[in-house]
């Protein structure tokens, strides 16, 4: 009887050696003349335990994390194939407490499905959303975009459908869809992951977003670190055009969508809409003033619907299911889930698929398991490069776009980066201002010349000149940089920095009446 073994294709499994695993694998099942069926699935977003090797039983499947080449004969000796006993078993993955304690409606096919495969995709609830779509009018696929509450999932968090019906409402012969993959926060890969493990859902939410706003066209704008997304990607959209869910007459419906796959040059600044939309006409990626919105004047001076990844892969839950369903998990404005990436110095780093309201201090230490290497947790940045580090004490704020607005946060594009006593929080305030400085695309005064002065300031400040006066100096810069910058990349850049100053001062050698002692 065959077995069907199951190692992921995700670019981390690899990179921790999932290639040399499968084929180890392969080779001593061949040897020993054992009839194995190797499924390359996508990862199931448990970073700890990769590379991990399920194996199809009647019970279920039986998962075994951190496989090695060197552990395949003991494996084989265990009789893993039918759910043997070893030092690296995890058991039934799906009780697996960090994946049952979930809410996985975008990662719902995560680890499960062969992310190529078609049949797979539509056996698993796939196309659902996009064959509702097809048969209602635009207005009304919008209309549940709205009622569903969906915002956007790419740090902004403004209302999706509110975007779609701008675009769908306009009059044009010509409009577009842009999906900006370009996923450069620190601590963040669930676009990567969604790309490389489920890339028809990402397909299925552009389409039915094509069928809302009458466009006829699509992009995927997706950064050059990406290679095997971007190589996912492409292939899954010829499959989808052979079978007719993309292309011209879908699936018979007289309705046309055409997407293409485009590949980012490296600039974080291209992760702001409108710098993308720069790129995507072959410029250099320069943000562009607002008015006019690209819902309106976009992609080559037409309406233009532009979200990210995770927000045009909630639609087709939203569709298939109804608008209800989706608003019936989460908080206040905050509807949905979140897919939230734990990194940093965590024992459990991965992703975590929740409803809003869920607690920092419940994803940082009950799914994380808190820092690795028996030091204390001092800070959490949230939201990327951009966003403000919370100090330990401030593990139970709720995870929800009001909540951490109100404490000075963002939810960003739900990245957790932890770091335990060991950090110097006023480096990590330079770094802030020096990737400012970098990655700046260099069109407003206080953002191209704000983070360059940021720097010399806090190196002042670190140096002990005049430590008091740098400081004040500093806030007033941060000011200047918040109030006067064109976009989020000079106007963010201050909740870093001040979040630092303000709640580690002793790492400034400023005085302060609480001491955090690094551990």
């Amino acid at each position: 009887m065959m077995v069907k073994i199951f190692i992921p294709r995700d670019m981390l499994a690899k990179a921790l050696g999932a290639d040399a695993v499968a084929e180890a694998i392969a080779k001593a099942a061949q040897f020993k003349k054992l009839d194995v069926q190797i499924i390359r699935n996508s990862s199931r977003g448990m970073a700890w335990l990769e590379p991990l090797v399920e194996v199809e039983t009647p019970e279920g499947r039986i998962g075994y994390g951190g496989v090695q080449p060197a552990d395949v004969e003991s494996l084989f000796a265990a009789n893993f194939l039918a759910g043997g006993r070893h030092r690296l078993g995890q058991g039934l993955v799906e009780e697996i407490q960090f994946l049952k304690n979930q809410n996985r409606l975008t990662f719902a096919r995560a680890g499960i499905t062969d992310p190529l495969s078609l049949d797979d995709y539509i056996a698993h609830g796939g196309f659902a959303g996009l064959k509702k779509a097809l048969a209602m009018k635009g207005a009304d696929i919008v209309k549940e975009v709205v009622e569903s509450g969906l915002r956007g999932r790419g740090g902004a968090g403004f209302p999706t459908g509110i975007k779609w019906k701008t675009v769908s409402d306009a009059t044009c012969a010509q409009k577009y869809v842009c999906c900006n993959a370009d996923e450069g926060d620190s601590g963040t890969f669930a676009d990567r992951m969604v790309m490389e493990g489920d890339p028809f859902m990402l397909i299925e939410g552009l389409v039915i977003a094509g069928l809302a706003g009458g466009a006829t066209k699509g992009y995927i704008y997706i950064r050059s670190e990406y290679p095997d997304a971007i190589a996912t990607m492409k292939e899954a959209i010829v499959i989808a055009t052979q079978n007719h869910w993309l292309g011209e007459n879908i699936q018979h419906s007289g309705k046309t969508f055409i997407l293409e796959v485009r590949r980012g040059a490296g600039a974080y600044i291209c992760g702001e809409e409108t710098a993308m939309l720069d790129s995507l006409e072959g410029k250099r990626g320069v943000v562009r003033a607002k008015p006019p919105l690209p819902a309106l004047e976009g992609l080559f001076g037409q309406p233009t619907i532009i979200n990210n990844v995770l927000s045009f892969c909630a639609v087709p839950y939203i569709l298939a299911k109804g608008a209800k369903a989706y608003a019936d998990y989460g908080m206040g404005r905050s509807r949905g889930t979140m897919p939230f990436q734990l990194g940093g110095n965590l024992k459990r780093g991965g992703i975590v698929e929740t409803a809003f309201g869920i607690t920092l201090r419940e994803l940082v230490e009950g799914f994380g398991g808190g820092p690795y290497m028996g030091k204390k947790l001092r800070a959490v940045q949230v939201g990327g490069p951009l966003g403000a580090y919370l100090s330990a004490d401030e593990l139970d704020i709720k995870m929800d776009y009001e909540t951490l607005a109100a404490n000075g946060a963002m939810l960003g594009h739900g990245g957790i980066v932890v770091f335990d006593g060991s950090v110097d929080m006023a480096a990590q305030a330079r770094f802030a201002m020096e990737f400012c400085a970098i990655e700046s695309c260099g069109k407003c005064t206080p953002c191209r010349i704000g983070s360059t002065r940021g720097v010399e300031v806090i190196d002042k400040i670190i140096a002990g000149e005049n430590r008091m006066a740098n400081a004040a100096l500093l806030e007033d810069l941060c000011t200047t940089m918040t109030d006067g910058s064109l976009c989020a990349m000079g106007g963010l850049t201050p909740m870093p920095v001040l979040s630092a100053l303000t709640k580690f001062p002793e790492d400034f050698g400023l005085p302060t009446h609480k001491k955090i002692a690094a551990e």
